[in-house]
């Protein structure tokens, strides 16, 4: 199978000709290129990456590869991808104001999770036959979580609603200290910074996943301002 990338190459080597700018970014930030660039021309692209020859003050030339990651799905990935990374590069470089976000929402995959997070509980750490909670009556919360019994019975799964927990906590624990260091760097305020991080507690990697691409989005709009 052809790369739908590379067919272009030619066109987006020509193209990128009229934005050395980025070139020269892209070499000093993502191919963490020392000293003073002078040069840079793009002379492959494909699905999975970038060929960049560059030459140096000093007057060497050397070509460095710049990965895509994850890689591109086809072709129509390549301006967006390419707009982010040139924001990303720019920041890094403190050419470019870091994106802040100020408000917060909730992705609509997070119904999805929710559903995913009441399974989890309901069908492994039922409470025992027999219990009751806040006064609801036995026969009504024995008949609610017989299919989760029924489920215990025929699998033989099942775990104590501590275990639980702590195997629910610790993942989504962890994806929200990765959510804690995306806002200390891009989201301002602390109520929206704790909403973020409160939420992918309880619903983990979508909440994050979100953040990322309004993120992205912001990047490529400062981008396109300022061009």
């Amino acid at each position: 199978m052809s790369d739908p990338v590379a067919s272009k190459s030619g066109f987006l080597c020509m193209y990128m000709k009229n934005h050395p700018d980025t070139l020269v970014a892209y070499v000093k930030y993502f191919g963490k290129v020392e000293g003073n660039v002078l040069t840079t021309e793009m002379s492959s692209i494909d699905s999975k990456g970038m060929t960049l020859v560059y030459k140096l003050k000093s007057g060497q030339s050397n070509t460095t590869r710049v990965s895509f990651d994850p890689p591109l799905s086809g072709y129509e990935e390549v301006k967006p991808r390419l707009l982010g990374m040139k924001a990303e590069a720019q920041e890094g470089l403190g050419m470019l104001r870091v994106p802040q976000i100020t408000t917060f929402q909730i992705p609509p995959t997070v119904a999805t999770i929710g559903i995913a997070v009441f399974s989890y509980f309901y069908f492994l750490s039922p409470p025992s036959p027999n219990t009751t909670f806040l006064s609801i009556p036995v026969t009504i919360m024995d008949a609610f979580f017989s299919p989760a019994y029924a489920f215990r019975d025929a699998t033989g799964l099942g775990l104590s609603f501590r275990t639980s927990c702590a195997i629910f906590f610790g993942i989504h624990g962890a994806e929200a200290l990765y959510t804690w260091s995306l806002c200390r760097q891009y989201v301002k305020g602390a109520i929206v910074m704790a909403a973020y991080v409160g939420c992918t507690m309880i619903f983990g990697y979508p909440m994050w996943i979100d953040l990322k691409k309004r993120i992205q989005q912001r990047r490529i709009e400062s981008v396109m301002k300022v061009e």
